[in-house]
């Protein structure tokens, strides 16, 4: 496309960029900026507190279970005395109580043993165990207990108590009598401060064991990735392009990738070479009939250096062209709408071509994978051809290919056309079948090189409507 066609239209606006910091700062900057920590304390951070969460909560249920187990236990024994004094109470002939025999435990017998009991009823001399002596226990007898009620009483100031009391009415009384029985619970705390001491104990070391094991899993399961940083060390100094040694199933992934990068990267990197070859060549021939019209003093020299000076602007534009195409691809984040950029085009060809009729239709809200800039390059060029070689009208449509990923815009013009067997051979560099008109043979090269390095494609053909050109140019859409 000519270049006062490029100058005419509107550059694509760009985001603002911070004061004073560059492109290249930032993409220096930014992988500081999301710097994610170490994978190793990441691990270790989350082991300890799930180690700790579990150990915390099964250590108190584990607590819990035993104490009550212990407690459990405790009031069983309670229970089977208690049952044995109601076992062993009568009625004597005054209307007091008594035992048709003794206790077995005979903690009972000794003063202040930790073990007692003691029957009480309304309107009677409470009944004691010996070893209550001088004390009596405090019996709650402000309601009724069909069944053994049992609770902690602090009634002791130097003894803490498990009591265990039932009402019952004996044969041949009409009293309600209390049966209770008592015991220190300085023997059961005292299991359950040593069950607490010994869980204690065993969950830290437990934990310290678990965190042990933690780590020496977090160094063996992340030795991979050192393996692999090894080899890209290796990689580096020995000059090798792959890495090819074994590595475990979950790290092959990331070497794939890796590889595939390095491939696309010596690709890029021969692309590079490549297109510099090809400028130097492109400009070495306009260079020499400069240099040799300058040595022979040829009287047009002027118009010799102007001609040759536009073909090289050219071939540069070209190579250019090519460059920030593949710059943007591999950015990724490139899209353009197609109607804003025909318009633009339009806009700019219209005044060169002022006796060419052009008409647009088709999809207006179509979104393709390309620099606005770089689309603009590409209509550009197909729209000056046809109205350069047409006969006065171009037609450019745009649509949808079958594949709904793809966006198909068509050019027509009324002109001579390609002739089938001429049109591989147009998109060569430098190629024109019509000498007659100014030009350089390079727009449908740069058509076809940009959109390739897009993933797109350009075909040539006859149009049905206007009998002469036909340029399908296949795009990759992408969503709004």
């Amino acid at each position: 496309m000519d270049s006062a066609i490029v100058s005419t239209i509107p550059p694509t606006p760009r985001a603002a960029e911070p004061d004073g910091v560059t492109p290249a700062l930032q993409d220096s900057v930014a992988p500081n900026a999301g710097d994610t920590g170490s994978l190793a304390r990441r691990m270790m951070l989350i082991a300890a507190g799930w180690i700790s969460i579990l150990l915390l909560v099964g250590g108190v249920a584990l607590e819990r279970t035993l104490t009550s187990l212990i407690t459990e236990n405790f009031d069983e024994q309670l229970g089977y005395m208690l049952t044995g004094m109601i076992g062993s109470a009568e009625i004597g002939p005054d209307g007091e109580v008594f035992f048709n025999r003794p206790l077995g435990d005979q903690r009972f017998l000794e003063p202040n043993s930790g073990l007692y009991w003691q029957i009480r009823g309304e309107g009677h001399e409470d009944f004691p165990s010996r070893s209550l002596w001088d004390r009596s226990l405090n019996v709650r007898a402000d309601h009724m207990h069909d069944e053994a009620h049992v609770y902690d009483s602090s009634q002791f100031a130097t003894e803490p108590l498990r009591i265990m009391e039932r009402s019952i009415i004996l044969p041949g009384s009409e009293t309600q009598w209390w049966f209770t029985v008592a015991a220190s619970r300085e023997e059961v705390d005292q299991q359950i401060s040593n069950i607490r001491a010994i869980l204690a104990y065993s969950f830290v070391i437990l934990g310290i064991g678990l965190l042990l094991m933690a780590g020496m899993q977090t160094w063996y399961g992340l030795f991979p990735l050192r393996h692999v940083r090894r080899a890209i060390q290796k990689m580096r100094t020995t000059g090798s392009s792959r890495l090819a040694e074994p590595l475990p199933r979950e790290v092959e992934p990331l070497v794939d990738e890796l590889n595939a990068l390095l491939a696309d990267n010596e690709r890029q990197a021969e692309e590079a070479r490549t297109h510099a070859g090809n400028l130097a060549h492109a400009l070495k021939t306009p260079l020499t009939v400069v240099m040799n019209s300058a040595t022979a003093h040829a009287p047009d020299l002027a118009e010799t250096v102007i001609r040759e000076a536009r073909v090289m602007r050219r071939q540069v534009e070209h190579h250019l062209a090519r460059a920030r195409a593949v710059g943007r691809r591999a950015a990724g984040l490139s899209r353009a709408h197609v109607w804003p950029s025909l318009e633009a085009v339009l806009r700019a060809v219209e005044r060169l071509y002022e006796n060419t009729r052009f008409d647009l239709d088709g999809d207006r809200d179509v979104l393709v994978g390309l620099e606005r800039q770089d689309l603009e390059e590409l209509l550009g060029n197909l729209i000056e051809n046809a109205a350069k070689y047409g006969g006065g009208s171009v037609f450019v449509t745009v649509g949808q290919a079958d594949d709904t990923g793809w966006c198909e815009i068509w050019v027509e013009d009324d002109g001579a056309g390609i002739p089938p067997a001429e049109r591989d051979r147009i998109f060569d560099r430098g190629a024109r079948l019509d000498t007659g008109k100014p030009g350089t043979g390079l727009g449908l090269a740069i058509v076809r090189d940009v959109a390739e390095i897009y993933g797109g494609s350009v075909e040539l053909d006859e149009s049905e409507d206007l009998g002469g050109l036909l340029v399908r140019l296949k795009l990759p859409k992408v969503a709004g």
